[in-house]
């Protein structure tokens, strides 16, 4: 069923996507005479079907009326000039900038790093290094070179802990052992020394920015991996004063040792609502991927399925681990979109830039004559190195260095870059000629994608219908806001008329104030509920029954509605000591002080509520006045043709 569902969505995706390649001019509707095609409505109704939860949305005409509203609302934040406020050109710039990293790379080039890098997290390796700090544009490299093949040479004779003793000074020379580690925790040319070295040699001298490395690899082990655990947490913050959550845990799992179901006290005690229903069951991580570093490495020590920790703190509270299941590293497919993050974030995101560029540099056939930059070789002197040259006034800033498509480079701006670049080369000797050399591919590469860039809207129809979304998205945010959220917050008046008209939804289920006790042996509940029944505190029970070595009852005490989790679904609403039930594997009696009827929920307590429900009956009202304001105009025929197309 589920795959004749793909594959009756993927159908519907492609003869969407063939139909709106024919028929892109066809006008759908239009709203005061401006056209929204029948193109624009099928792609965002089939990016969206599978995300509506709501079957009636699905329907072409159920769609079509909210696409229509979602078109009226942008055209009225157009006519409220919402569109040209600073600051929504301000985050719509960034969030441009942001997407456009994105499209800003070579795929072949990228696919492939992320295949490294991927193969690389399913391993560890430990590893010693010695480094030779040198400056990164330093060109006369042949005697660190040599010093450091004498070296390995010593590492491999004598060892490395001998050497290191030696040479190591912490400033110009290093010899670390720098422990276990994985892809994107090293500067990326060191990684990939260290992962291309086999156990127990020595790698050849490379280069990173930092000086002449040579790397030794003691070991490689498989990454850990993804685990799966269940857990009981009993939270730092409590509603009730008197409990104290290392006590609680401690009793819980004095309750696990003595046999009873790991899940089920999960479910009657754990503070953690998302997890407790299901037994404590968490969904699966990997290393790095939780906040708390000491869950997981609580998680990741426990060796077979059904192992149990001891009680443990971490910052949310007191916590009882159950190892459910591990498995190896996650499969690429899961985990691409991470790694692809990471290496645009990390040093290898150069390769991918300069890949790009190359591509970029033929397409708008960009070239320089090389006797411009021996011009720039010329001006330079020494007092670059100081920080203190300045362009010549003689320079033509206007003229053209080289061109980008429609837009020149000029001298003017080239000249600017050295001079910013000033600040690396102060106190060094480096070669004029090898300082434009380097700054000019530099440069060429920033103004060449730069260019790409600013014109990505007109070049890649994906990036284009992307960045409209967005456009059109955070301006009805704006509108929203103006219009919906913030008139109902600050209507007050308004609100509480709202709640006067309709306190009728805005209602307490029946509560009950009660203690609750619970007990896995049927005769230890069996006298807590003889002692309730004479008065007997709870404080005063659990001191008589409980013990150090052994945990007989549990109790829990508060105001809960009567579908509350911790409560039996047959209960009784009777005050007193009730019956005993026996429920999620455990025998339970309470104590019932109160029953608090169903009641009207007061103002304050239904605020919340109100305020939803009533910026829905704005919303509903404003649109009616967005209609009354526009005149939308649908026709048929394209319509009719659009459901043809789609199968609807």
């Amino acid at each position: 069923m589920i795959k004749k569902l793909y594959l009756c969505c993927l159908a519907l995706t492609l003869t969407a996507t063939l139909f709106a390649q024919k028929n892109s001019d066809d006008v759908l509707f239009t709203i005061d005479n401006e056209p929204i095609k029948s193109s624009e409505f099928i792609r965002v109704y089939n990016k969206n079907l599978d995300l509506v939860k709501d079957e009636s949305q699905k329907d072409v005409d159920a769609y079509l009326d909210l696409f229509v509203n979602y078109q009226l609302k942008i055209k009225e934040a157009k006519r409220l000039g919402l569109d040209t406020i600073p600051k929504y050109l301000r985050e719509f710039e960034s969030y441009k900038k942001q997407l456009s990293k994105n499209y800003l790379s070579d795929s072949n080039v990228t696919e492939a790093l992320i295949k490294e890098a991927y193969d690389r997290s399913t391993q560890e390796v430990k590893a010693s290094h010695i480094l030779i700090r040198m400056d990164e544009n330093e060109k006369d490299t042949l005697k660190v070179y040599n010093q450091l093949l004498e070296l390995r040479d010593r590492v491999k004779k004598e060892g490395f802990e001998t050497v290191q003793k030696e040479i190591h000074n912490g400033n110009t020379i290093f010899a670390e052992d720098l422990g276990w580690f994985s892809s994107f925790k090293m500067v990326y040319e060191f990684e990939s020394a260290a992962f291309n070295t086999k156990v127990g040699e020595i790698s050849k001298p490379f280069r990173t920015r930092f000086g002449y490395h040579v790397v030794k690899v003691d070991d490689k082990r498989p990454s850990r991996g993804e685990v799966t655990v269940a857990h009981i947490m009993i939270s730092n913050k409590q509603a009730d004063s008197l409990l104290n959550p290392e006590t609680r845990i401690n009793e819980i799992y004095k309750k696990i040792n003595q046999g009873e179901n790991f899940e089920s006290l999960a479910k009657q005690f754990s503070d953690d609502k998302s997890s407790s229903s299901l037994g404590g069951l968490l969904s699966p991580f990997t290393g790095g991927q939780l906040s708390s570093v000491e869950f997981e490495n609580m998680a990741f020590s426990l060796k077979e399925p059904g192992e149990i920790s001891k009680p443990f703190k971490t910052d949310f509270g007191w916590h009882i681990v159950k190892l459910v299941s591990k498995k190896g590293v996650q499969p690429l497919e899961e985990v691409k979109g991470e790694i692809e993050n990471k290496v645009k974030r990390d040093a290898r995101s150069s390769l991918i830039n300069s890949a790009l560029a190359k591509k970029l540099k033929k397409k708008y056939n960009v070239n320089t004559d090389p006797k411009k930059l021996e011009y720039f070789t010329s001006i330079l002197s020494n007092d670059f190195y100081s920080r203190a040259w300045t362009i010549p006034t003689s320079l033509d800033k206007e003229k053209e260095l080289f061109k980008i498509g429609d837009k020149s480079v000029t001298y003017g701006e080239f000249a600017g870059h050295l001079l910013s670049a000033q600040k690396v080369y102060l106190g060094k000797t480096t070669p004029f000629s090898a300082i434009v050399e380097k700054e000019f591919k530099e440069f060429e590469e920033s103004e060449i994608l730069r260019y790409h860039e600013d014109h990505l809207e007109f070049e890649n129809e994906d990036f284009a219908q992307i960045l409209k979304e967005y456009r059109d998205g955070l301006l009805l945010f704006d509108l929203m806001e103006k219009e919906v959220w913030n008139a109902a917050v600050k209507d007050t008046v308004g609100l509480q008329k709202y709640y006067d008209a309709h306190k009728s939804n805005y209602i307490w289920k029946d509560r009950v104030d009660v203690v609750l006790a619970t007990s896995a042996k049927k005769s230890d509940i069996e006298k807590v509920a003889s002692l309730l029944k004479k008065g007997t505190s709870d404080e005063a029970i659990s001191k008589q029954l409980n013990s150090e070595a052994e945990q007989k009852v549990i109790f829990t005490k508060g105001t809960m509605e009567t579908d509350h989790q911790s409560l039996p679904k047959d209960l009784e609403l009777k005050e007193g000591v009730s019956k005993i039930y026996n429920y999620n594997d455990a025998y339970h009696v309470l104590l019932i002080n109160k029953i608090i009827p169903s009641s009207n929920k007061t103002f304050d307590e239904a605020k919340g509520k109100v305020i939803s429900d009533y910026q829905n009956s704005i919303e509903e009202n404003w649109l009616k006045s967005l209609h009354d304001r526009y005149k939308v105009e649908v026709d048929p025929k394209v319509l009719k043709t659009v459901k043809n197309q789609i199968g609807k």
